[in-house]
């Protein structure tokens, strides 16, 4: 079955979807992170895990293909 298309309804699926989609981007930015050799200390690794906020690992993955420190990432 294809879901593509499919608009999802319920307040349980839209935020268990939007949560998902946000582990994917913690995820995805530690592995950059990690592909290239930055060092992340346990607070920033933290701060990666701790957010929900899709729009901002978003931001912060744009920021990481370019960055010379995690520090450039936040900043």
């Amino acid at each position: 079955m294809k879901l593509d298309n499919y608009e999802w309804q319920s307040e349980f699926a839209l935020t268990h979807r939007a949560e998902g989609f946000a582990e994917g981007l913690v995820k995805g930015l530690l592995l950059l992170l990690k592909a290239r050799e930055l060092d992340v200390p346990a607070d920033v690794r933290g701060r990666v895990e701790g957010c929900t906020d899709s729009e901002q690992l978003e931001r912060w993955i744009r920021r990481a293909v370019n960055a010379d420190s995690v520090e450039d990432i936040f900043t």
